[in-house]
């Protein structure tokens, strides 16, 4: 008989241990090892079947435990002492705190999903763990960010897989007072309860839910209130679920209410308003427009007001195809858009904001990457290449100028170590190395000698083993109740083989079944008796993407052949959880998608974490880490006649690096039976790579290149009742409406009759500037290689210089000189950009006048 409603009770915990309920009310403990061991120490057994999550394991675990441990002087000290050690690691001053008052006071970091542990299902892939990630390692760099997000009941889905390889989707629904979580209440101990004007008078509420990310807190709203309708009620229902209108409430959700709990949140904590705002993809985009509303009403226009906005935002973009950004029909966000839930905006200003380069403005579909990128002065791609592709892909929004002048960087993602690092790698540094932190181990030392190292590796490799036959038999029961499960399962997989794993979401071009382009080759692989190779494969695909099941069915019907059976596997419901025995466990991680369709691919950076090597194609992080002491570069048929070709190019390639590179070096042992070799690439894995991959990394980049310099413009638009936003709102309004009169009226050169490296080049133009004085533009000659196609290759910019400033009338004279710096083909020409203090860069307001 099934239950009409669900909640936890929490256990009582005796009060010498009260502690331990601290302890568990932050989620550090998902990436601070000695406060799971504490917890672990009470009950192993239940602490494994509670999912290594403290507020349930307090739930579940015998309350006589709870009393023994209470009585208990030892233990009762020891989590006094990690209680004490976590007091001081959300109060001490950290890296952050060290930068002074050349840093915002408080960022505001928004993002869609959040992966910060398996007991928090808040996340689907990629975008949500990396945004855990950043969590982590902003609270232990002391980075003063608050997050926000939505509370998604249902989460994302759990997956199964069905007899004939199908993938099919569970939504179990998450209380949350089981979970590490507390409402936010004000003063008055009432929860609360943000509110959005919807259409015809209606209205959205929803409650914020706060988790504490080590120093960080973390905002969830939740719909899930008796003041909504069963309808508005279900708007957080699932994550990236339901149709467009209900996407759409989502995103203005999480952006428009999503800065009312912030200010919420800063009142009822004392807090300083956030300074400067991250928006972790396009998601969050109306967070700008609420933003924007609340300047109106201190009395900026609306264009003064996005000057303010745009100065303190962040944009960070990680998808590398437009199929993948959000897109709303035009009439269905212009219904939503209103002054009902924007105060003092008008509809029209709004959706301009959306509108996609070059389309009609009445008919264009709504575009929340390019509403981001409007919104948000610094943007940046999430590797060297996804920047590259960025660029390019964006670069509509600044017509005229060059991919490489196109204003969005990029910031290569990193990893949180001390979640994703296995606890018998930190292990072996301690006490090995001497150091509780494997970053800054001395993994070369000869004091680790590599059979130590290798057992370590083969340990992992046997958890990996036994956790996939535990979920593999615990799916067949599920499917075939009251059957037992059949022996060969248990024979599943050997911790002797090399072991080569694949993880990700399951969308085409990531190609989960590039291995299988010649099925017979790679059977001859896994079979080979000699030198056993095994691969434990995991993913899951959007529930609406029947293309991506497919890829699923077909590599788990190929596994399915008893010859195979034992050797390759696919694991059903890919979560943190799974991650965590699956990355140290395998010897080689692969990956291989479409380039350049890989923004970045943190999985690889996990395994690296770990003493696994890379076997992957250039793309996403890889471009730019790639070594041989790192692992293994898959070449890219670029330059295949069609798809097909290319797959059956690039997995050629594969299964050529694995039979003749890869398991040779694996399988040579020594003496020892020791490969010798293998574990020389694991030690410089360990030792060079592995450092540079870390989230710490990454984050110290967005304060230092993101955060900072948008705090810093922020403070020159808002000083003096912001005289600078509404001098750069003039500025632009006036240079846009003259620019049509700017031209380059004639350039001339001279000075060389036979040009040779090392020569100078004089240059004089003749510029019309309309209405506009010379102080609103720089004229700059652009210069450099020129190829058979008439482009310039790797341009330099120089400034000319006015020579007739006293001549108000008439054509301005700019004069300047080019050296002659290299041999071969050589071009320039000569442009006009807007120029201002305040504007970020020349391509900034997307105006440039090119000679003719």
């Amino acid at each position: 008989m099934k239950p009409i409603r669900k909640f936890t009770v929490r256990a009582v915990v005796p009060a010498p241990l009260s502690a331990l309920e601290e302890l568990a009310g932050n989620l550090r403990w998902s990436w601070h090892e000695p406060t799971r061991r504490l917890f672990e120490h009470i009950d192993p057994e239940t602490w494994a079947t509670s999912g290594r999550d403290p507020v349930a394991f307090l739930g579940e675990v015998d309350p006589a435990k709870l009393e023994e441990f209470a009585a208990d002087e030892q233990y009762v000290a020891w989590a006094e002492r990690e209680r004490a050690a976590l007091r001081e690691y959300l109060t001490e001053p950290r890296w952050y705190q060290s930068l002074g008052d050349d840093a915002p006071r408080v960022i505001a970091y928004f993002s869609p999903e959040f992966g910060i542990t398996e007991a928090l299902p808040q996340y689907s892939g990629g975008l949500g763990i990396l945004a855990g990630d950043h969590l982590k390692a902003a609270s232990d760099l002391g980075v003063p960010i608050v997050a926000v997000g939505l509370f998604y009941k249902a989460g994302y889905f759990s997956q199964s897989i069905s007899p004939d390889g199908w993938q099919q989707e569970r939504y179990p629904v998450q209380d949350p007072d089981g979970l590490p979580l507390s409402l936010v209440r004000g003063p008055d101990g009432s929860a609360v309860q943000i509110t959005l004007g919807l259409p015809a008078g209606g209205a959205l509420a929803a409650r914020v839910w706060r988790a504490r990310v080590g120093r960080v807190d973390l905002l969830l709203l939740d719909t899930d209130v008796p003041a909504n309708s069963d309808d508005l009620r279900s708007v957080t229902d699932r994550l990236y679920g339901g149709g467009g209108e209900h996407r759409l409430l989502q995103e203005l959700l999480l952006g428009v209410g999503g800065v009312r709990a912030l200010r919420a949140w800063a009142e009822i904590t004392g807090t300083s308003f956030p300074g400067v705002f991250h928006m972790n993809e396009g998601h969050a985009g109306f967070l700008g427009l609420e933003r924007i509303s609340a300047f109106i009403g201190e009395g900026l226009s609306f264009v003064e007001a996005l000057q303010v906005v745009r100065a303190s935002t962040v944009f960070t973009t990680h998808t590398p195809v437009p199929a993948g950004i959000d897109r709303f029909d035009r009439a269905l966000v212009e219904r939503y858009l209103t002054e009902t839930l924007l105060p003092a905006i008008k509809p029209a200003d709004a959706l301009a904001l959306g509108v996609e380069p070059g389309a009609d403005p009445a008919t264009s579909a709504f575009n929340m990457a390019v509403m981001g990128l409007r919104l948000a002065q610094h943007a940046n791609g999430v590797s060297k290449l996804h920047g590259d592709v960025s660029r390019r892909m964006f670069g509509s929004l600044w017509p005229g100028f060059d991919a490489d002048e196109v204003p969005i960087t990029s910031v290569t993602n990193g990893v949180h170590a001390p979640t994703w690092t296995d606890p018998a790698v930190l292990a072996l540094a301690e006490e090995t190395l001497g150091t509780a932190d494997p970053e800054h181990a001395d993994w070369l030392s000869p004091a680790l000698e590599n059979a130590s190292l290798w057992a370590v590796k083969r340990r992992m490799r046997v958890q990996l083993v036994e956790d996939a036959r535990r979920r593999l038999e615990a799916s067949w029961t599920s499917q075939h109740s009251g059957a037992a499960a059949p022996e060969w399962l248990g024979r599943v997989l050997d911790p002797d083989a090399l072991t080569i794993g694949f993880a990700r979401r399951v969308p085409t071009y990531k190609r989960l079944t590039l291995m299988l382009q010649d099925p017979e080759r790679l059977k001859a692989i896994l079979t080979d008796p000699e030198r056993p190779v095994q691969f434990v494969i995991a993913g899951k695909s959007h529930p609406a993407d029947d293309e991506g099941k497919r890829l699923i069915q077909r590599l788990v019907q190929f596994a399915q052949q008893p010859e195979l059976r034992e050797r390759i596997v696919f694991l059903p419901d890919y979560d943190m959880g799974m991650a965590a025995t699956l990355y140290p466990g395998c010897d080689v991680w692969l990956n291989n998608p479409l380039r350049p369709l890989e923004a970045c691919g943190t999985s690889g950076m996990k395994a690296a974490l770990n003493g696994a090597l890379n076997l992957s194609i250039l793309d996403g992080w890889w471009a730019e880490f790639a070594e041989e002491d790192y692992g293994w570069v898959i070449p890219s048929a670029d330059r295949a006649g069609d798809a097909a070709e290319r797959d059956a190019l690039e997995a050629a390639a594969l299964y050529d690096l694995i039979e003749h590179r890869i398991m040779p070096k694996f399988f040579d042992r020594d003496s020892d039976d020791v490969p010798a070799d293998w574990v020389g690439m694991l030690r410089s894995t360990l030792a060079n790579l592995a450092p540079e991959l870390g989230a710490d990394r990454m984050v110290r980049e967005y304060v230092d290149r993101l955060y900072r310099h948008a705090w810093r413009h922020t403070v020159e638009v808002t000083a003096d009742l912001a005289r600078g936003a509404r001098e750069l709102a003039a500025f632009t309004a006036r240079v846009r409406a003259a620019w049509p009169g700017v031209s380059v009226v004639h350039v001339e050169s001279g000075g060389i009759d036979t040009p040779h490296v090392g020569d100078e080049l004089r240059l004089r133009a003749l510029v019309e500037l309309g209405s506009l004085s010379p102080d609103d533009v720089q004229v700059e000659v652009v210069s450099g290689r020129s190829t058979a196609d008439e482009v310039i290759v790797d341009p330099q910019r120089e400034a000319l210089e006015l020579v007739n400033a006293k001549d108000a009338t008439g054509p301005r004279a700019y004069e300047g000189a080019v050296t002659l710096d290299r041999a071969g083909g050589f071009g320039y020409t000569v442009r006009v950009v807007p120029k201002h203090p305040l504007l970020q860069s020349a391509a900034e307001l997307g105006l440039v006048t090119v000679a003719q």
